[in-house]
């Protein structure tokens, strides 16, 4: 994602910006090449400001959103992808799980 900023009331979260990953396998790609203590700070850290976060960001169209609202909503997308990690599994990959190299996302429109 670009240098720029989140919105004004969410700029505290700028040390997560590498976590405001636009597609499926690269959060999950992140997640899997994180620390267990990395995922736990990104988590604890956006957890508490979901709710917020979901406020500010549905007042926009989801294709034309501001970036600096796109970036916030991808943060989101990426506690949504660690949250099983701190949640059920205990570690970045997922049990018995597949293979993330052999998987390949692709859009149907």
């Amino acid at each position: 994602m670009p240098e720029s900023t989140l919105p004004k009331a969410f700029r505290d979260l700028e040390q997560w910006l590498p976590w405001a990953l636009a597609t499926e396998q690269e959060r999950s790609n992140k997640r899997q090449t994180s620390t267990m203590a990395e995922i736990q700070a990104f988590y604890d850290a956006l957890l508490i400001r979901t709710e917020a976060i979901l406020s500010y960001v549905e007042q926009f169209p989801l294709d034309n959103m501001p970036e600096d609202a796109q970036r916030l909503f991808c943060l989101t997308l990426s506690l949504a992808e660690v949250a099983p990690a701190i949640e059920l599994f205990g570690q970045p990959a997922v049990l018995d799980g597949y293979d993330i190299n052999r998987f390949t996302m692709r859009r149907v429109e």
